[in-house]
C-alpha cells in the first residue's frame, strides 16, 4: 500500500511539474504577444520557477523542503501588493508586509535550526 501512494505522489508531482511548464510557456507567449514586461509578469515567472524547483528537489529527495512554500508565499505577496490599487487602506499594506516579514523570520528560524551555531549539523540540502 506504501509503494502504491508514493507511485501517486510522482504522478501528481509529474502533473504540476507539466502543468506549471505549460503555464511559464503560457505566460512568456502573452509578453512576446503584448510586447510588453511588467513586474507582476516577472514575479509570476518567479513563482512558477520556484514550484518547477520544490517538484524537482521532491523528485530528487523524495521530500519537501519547508522553505520553498516560504518563498513561493512571499512571492506571491509581493506580487499582490505590486498589483493593488493606489486607493487601498494603507492597513492592508502594513499588515501584508508584516505576512512578508514573518515568513522573512520563519526561513531563518528553519535556516539556523541546524546551524553549528546552536550545534546540530547543517544537511547540504537543506537551507
Amino acid at each position: 500500500m506504501v509503494a502504491f501512494f508514493r507511485k501517486l505522489q510522482l504522478v501528481f508531482a509529474s502533473v504540476i511539474l507539466v502543468a506549471t511548464s505549460i503555464a511559464f510557456i503560457l505566460e512568456i507567449a502573452h509578453m512576446v504577444e503584448i510586447r510588453d514586461v511588467n513586474l507582476p509578469d516577472l514575479l509570476l515567472l518567479f513563482i512558477y520557477l520556484e514550484v518547477i524547483g520544490m517538484v524537482t528537489s521532491y523528485w530528487r529527495t523524495q521530500t519537501i523542503r519547508l522553505t520553498y512554500p516560504l518563498f513561493i508565499a512571499i512571492t506571491a505577496l509581493s506580487r499582490l501588493i505590486i498589483l493593488q490599487k493606489k486607493d487601498i487602506d494603507p492597513s492592508t499594506l502594513v499588515y501584508e508586509a508584516g505576512a512578508i516579514l514573518l515568513l522573512a523570520i520563519a526561513i531563518v528560524i528553519l535556516k539556523f535550526r541546524r546551524s553549528k551555531f546552536l550545534g546540530t549539523k547543517l544537511d547540504q540540502d537543506e537551507l
